[in-house]
């Protein structure tokens, strides 16, 4: 690249959801238009609606899409557009669509080419920092990618090791691999998902560090030479390889190992010729060795939180750098302050293995004023709104909590408060297990690992029975439903609310909570002449109640005396119930519909997200046991492993490999043990 001047004022946001509604508010405030790209299923999005113009790629599949290069540059070409910011994923780590930019005489804000070839090969890149003294774990990252060298290369590292996806990154290609007996079932798993996201199905072997944290290191570098870190971030707390909360600066962080991570990972960055933002990510042990892990050659996810304890603006900067302009800072001037944490919502069911969820977002707002949070201390970055459509094709990431304090402690009270605040509703996410994650007692302590979730599983996923008496709050809202139709009805023959002439009101109501098995419970309503509130009956216990409506969905709920304010709706059959503490959501079900729910739920395979059937892993007739895998789909760009839920015996698939299923689609006949045995 030459050092001429490169001033633009169009800048096209070669991405989608809330990287690229991030990246228009700095281009806006920096006066320079914006030009969003979309598919036909983004048509309607919110980064399409706030951009100064858009252009459409194509169809909703990404390859069709927002990973067509030749569609990507004409956009570029018919907005006038000087340059291509290409936020996360997609395109960002693709060197040749750097090329074709730079051949049509567009400016890439990122990067040169041959530096994203040199740490996109992860193998290579692993033996360019070898020679330029970076520490690496040990692993093997040859050429020879024969199962057997691979095989070989595993047992001489000692299990367990971590397979993982040469060109890859994102979770996607990666499994730990504990023996040698699951070696060969878990490379085909994974080179199946890169061949899918990548087009690359080489692996690299690396041993697995057992409690590692994962810090990484925020690098910027100018076409000048000069180069500086900008601190470092915590992301140890993760799921299927991907990050869920992220802090800066890391916890538990001398000076010394900050200066000697953050020089080691400008030194990474120097060697490959490096401009523009970069994030080198290293794995730190107990003894406080850290090893070179990858360099992700593009803005981080995380980016927000080094934003917000040195208060730069880290998109400025790189379309300043790909200006020809020097960096706005020396390393001496870079000063921290305070304390970062950021929350990642998503669209996905964690007690479900985390399984991507669709739908129509009915509501997505977060009250500041109402939790008393002071807007300077929380960001949301978000790609979506109140009524925009979650689609099956893209990553599930809808939005970004990001919150800052004085230190860790603040911080993180910040973000509990507001991980209560946020209401998302229509759509199944992570909200809930965000806030026991971030309540966590060994997460304030900052005992952190990459192994963090999984070794807390029963106390993150075990949500507790709701107690009695929010059964009976949920019930006053089902009762306030119920006078609203009344009020609606015609005649008064329709009124199905219990109303008796000159006798009690009363009426049976039952509600269920979300866990597995959990069966419904019966409130027993009554109401006498003359009286405002209800008496409840829940199993044994009594309760004098009444609810007054307020503004919106707001409603004052009086129980025994004490009266508390609520967010309450009801989305679809589910009463929800939102407060600061947090939010209860029970089903409301017909009372002579209640035996049958479980039944029905075990009678059928059903898809649990919109995909595509990768492999059928038993042939049909085959006898199995419990937990066998017996079909593997992929939606999102994640594998997915059905599994026998007891001995018995699959009759028939009704979708083959390579075929499209839509959520709720019935995937297989099975036939229980039981009731195969059954005279």
């Amino acid at each position: 690249m030459n050092d001429t001047t490169r001033k633009f004022d169009t800048l096209l946001i070669a991405n989608r959801g809330e990287i690229a509604c991030r990246v228009m508010r700095t281009a806006r405030r920096l006066g320079i238009k914006t030009v969003a790209v979309y598919s036909d299923a983004d048509q309607n999005a919110r980064h399409v609606r706030e951009a100064d113009e858009a252009v459409r790629l194509g169809p909703a599949p990404a390859r069709e899409s927002y990973l067509n290069i030749e569609a990507v540059i004409e956009a570029a070409r018919r907005s006038g557009s000087g340059a291509v910011h290409p936020g996360y994923g997609f395109l960002s780590e693709n060197g040749r669509f750097v090329e074709a930019l730079e051949a049509a005489g567009i400016t890439f804000i990122g990067p040169p080419a041959s530096a994203i070839a040199a740490m996109g090969d992860k193998a290579a890149a692993k033996s360019r920092m070898a020679e330029a003294g970076v520490p690496l774990v040990p692993g093997y990252h040859g050429d020879d990618q024969s199962d057997g060298v691979l095989r070989e290369q595993a047992n001489r590292i000692g299990y367990p090791v971590m397979l993982k996806a040469s060109a890859g990154g994102g979770g996607k290609g990666m499994r730990i691999v504990e023996r040698e007996a699951d070696f060969q079932a878990a490379l085909e798993s994974c080179r199946r998902e890169s061949r899918a996201s990548f087009g690359d199905d080489r692996m690299l072997i690396e041993k697995y560090l057992v409690r590692p944290r994962h810090v990484e290191v925020q690098v910027f570098c100018d076409r000048f030479g000069a180069g500086v870190y900008l601190f470092e971030r915590d992301c140890s707390v993760q799921r299927r390889h991907q990050k869920v909360l992220e802090e800066a600066p890391a916890p538990h962080m001398t000076e010394e190992l900050r200066a000697a991570m953050g020089e080691a990972a400008v030194r990474a960055a120097k060697e490959i010729g490096y401009v523009g933002a970069g994030t080198v990510e290293f794995l730190l042990d107990t003894d406080g060795a850290f090893y070179f892990m990858e360099m992700n050659t593009r803005l981080q996810v995380e980016h927000p939180v080094t934003e917000m304890v040195t208060g730069l603006d880290l998109v400025e900067w790189q379309l300043k750098v790909a200006m020809n302009e020097p960096l706005p800072c020396t390393q001496g001037e870079l000063t921290l302050n305070g304390h970062s944490f950021e929350a990642r919502l998503y669209a996905e069911d964690p007690a479900n293995e985390f399984l991507p969820a669709t739908g129509t977002l009915t509501r997505f707002a977060l009250d500041l004023d109402g939790a008393g949070l002071v807007a300077e201390r929380v960001r949301l970055d978000s790609g979506v709104e109140a009524g925009d459509a979650v689609s099956m094709h893209y990553d599930p990431m809808l939005a970004k909590l990001i919150t800052h304090g004085s230190d860790r402690d603040a911080a993180l009270a910040t973000l509990n408060r507001a991980l209560a605040a946020l209401d998302v509703q229509g759509v199944v996410t992570n909200r809930a297990f965000l806030q026991r994650l971030a309540g966590h007692p060994a997460f304030k302590a900052a005992k952190l690992d990459t192994g963090f979730i999984e070794r807390h599983h029963e106390t993150l996923f075990a949500e507790p029975a709701p107690p009695l008496d929010a059964y009976a709050r949920a019930a006053l809202v089902a009762l306030e439903t119920l006078s609203k139709n009344v009020a609606q009805a015609a005649s008064p023959w329709a009124r199905a609310d219990g109303f008796r002439l000159n006798a009690p009101h009363r009426v049976r109501i039952a509600l269920a909570d979300e866990r597995e098995g959990s069966e419904a419970v019966v409130v027993d309503a009554t109401r006498r002449l003359a009286q405002t509130g209800w008496t409840l009956r829940v199993h044994n216990a009594c309760f004098e109640g009444s609810l007054a409506s307020l503004t919106g969905d707001a409603v004052a709920i009086t129980l025994d005396g004490h009266r508390r304010r609520y967010q309450a709706q009801l989305d679809g059959d589910t009463l929800v119930l939102a407060e600061p503490k947090g939010e209860t959501r029970l089903r409301w079900q017909r009372l002579d519909a209640l035996n049958h729910a479980g039944r029905e739920a075990e009678a059928s395979f059903t898809a649990p997200m919109h995909g595509t059937v990768v492999a059928l892993l038993v042939e049909p007739g085959a006898p199995v046991e419990k937990g066998t895998p017996l079909m593997v789909m992929e939606a999102m760009k994640m594998e997915h492993t059905l599994s026998a839920p007891v001995d018995g015996i699959v009759e028939q698939f009704r979708f083959a490999a390579g075929d499209s299923v839509v959520q709720g689609d019935v995937l297989l006949a099975f036939t229980p043990a039981e009731q195969e045995a059954a005279p």
